[in-house]
């Protein structure tokens, strides 16, 4: 496992971590504390020093099992945790100064720490990037000791881009071969503001994994099956908004034009080939999804003919209108 430095908070990272929205348990399945402790201490065993959690994935569960995991070794692994999805109806107005004080409070409960590594707003609406006062919050627990770092998980590049306008240090966004456009302008302010960048989605809800077929089917509690239309939320999060059929087209020709037989470990390479990039968050709901994630750490880097064929196959299926909505 190779380590990059996580912007201005100075944490250093591991380039695979791991996104716990499927911890313990694959989308719509029972959540297992048993699965989702294996799972944390296999990816630790790996190298994974960084875990991104939020406060409603598993109702709190996800962060609990982050708790219970880090007895012992706060001082080598790091957390960042996502508030604000909580709010029903999630609108602009529920970002206020007493709501995220109660989120952020309960997210120490739930983990059991004094300060949280970072918090991130949760793809919140974008009205909330043009209220100051909710990132002058922030900034109030940070003076307080309660988080050492903040930043925003986006859906949209312009919403990353104006939440450099505040005092961030990460930014958590969609990057993968079906979402290119972020490493067109983000990245280079990003890079010139010393704000880390998690890659997440970075398979694509599984598209990129390159084993999708048109006949695969997802379990009616999973959003690979209810959201794909964008009704329960952002159409973005669900294989990157790519059409489905769409996305298994593209998927085959990038497995037959670059020449891999591990779609999954080249697609999580590609990303890390971006130097902007602090590190990339795929997710696991067991230990023996762990070693297919880290393995891309150590693949070869891409050469220049095979970054040309990512983009081509971009160009030629996904760009319009991905690109353009996102």
């Amino acid at each position: 496992m190779q380590y990059r430095t996580l912007g201005k908070t100075g944490f250093k990272v591991s380039e695979v971590s791991l996104g716990t929205w499927q911890l313990g348990g694959k989308w719509g399945d029972p959540f297992s504390e048993k699965d989702a402790l294996d799972t944390l201490e296999a990816a630790y065993d790996a190298g994974v020093n960084f875990f991104d959690t939020a406060d409603i994935y598993q109702d709190g569960a996800s962060e609990k099992a982050i708790g219970k995991f880090l007895k012992g070794k706060e001082d080598k692994v790091h957390v960042s945790t996502k508030i604000g999805r909580k709010l029903d109806p999630h609108v602009a107005e529920g970002y206020t100064k007493e709501n995220i004080d109660k989120f952020v409070d309960e997210c120490l409960t739930n983990m059991g720490v004094d300060s949280l590594d970072n918090v991130l707003l949760h793809c919140p609406p974008t009205a909330v990037y043009y209220n100051p006062e909710v990132w002058f919050e922030l900034d109030n627990l940070k003076k307080a000791g309660k988080i050492q770092n903040y930043g925003v998980s986006v859906e949209k590049v312009e919403e990353a881009i104006k939440a450099l306008s505040y005092n961030i240090s990460t930014v958590e966004i969609i990057f993968n071969m079906f979402r290119l456009r972020p490493a067109d302008l983000f990245f280079k302010l990003a890079k010139e503001q010393n704000v880390g960048i998690l890659a997440r989605v970075p398979l694509a809800s599984g598209l990129l994994s390159g084993k999708y077929t048109a006949d695969t089917k997802f379990g009616k509690n999973d959003h690979r099956s209810y959201n794909r239309d964008g009704s329960a939320f952002d159409k973005g999060e669900t294989f990157s908004g790519v059409d489905y059929m769409t996305g298994v087209k593209a998927a085959d020709e990038l497995k037959e034009r670059l020449g891999s037989d591990n779609l999954a470990q080249t697609a999580l390479r590609w990303i890390l080939m971006f130097d902007a990039v602090s590190t990339v968050i795929p997710g696991a709901s067991n230990p023996q999804q762990i070693d297919r994630n880290v393995s891309a750490a150590d693949a070869p880097a891409l050469t220049h003919d095979q970054m040309l064929i990512v983009n081509d196959v971009y160009n030629k299926y996904i760009k319009n209108p991905v690109e353009y909505l996102w």
